[in-house]
């Protein structure tokens, strides 16, 4: 059994890029019917310099590959930011 606490301690990676895109800070719920709807990434980028603070990332459960013992694997299209 895979519990919450166990989850934010992995780290959260698109397959796409391989960009790391943080950790897990929450989980969506649907309690009708008891089933994960997706996850809420803590900010894996930072925007300029780290000055303005991390962007939360929302990941539905469909764009999940795989959850490891390390880590997860995601494929979301991202668009590319170069600095």
């Amino acid at each position: 059994m895979l519990r919450v606490s166990d989850l934010r301690l992995r780290e959260i990676v698109n397959v796409l890029d391989g960009r790391r895109l943080g950790f897990v800070q929450d989980l969506d719920i649907d309690l009708d019917v008891g089933r994960v709807k997706g996850l809420l990434a803590q900010g894996g980028s930072s925007k300029f310099l780290g000055l303005l603070g991390r962007d939360d990332l929302y990941i539905a459960w469909e764009q999940i590959i795989r959850i490891g013992t390390d880590v997860i694997l995601v494929e979301i299209d991202l668009p590319r930011t170069d600095y």
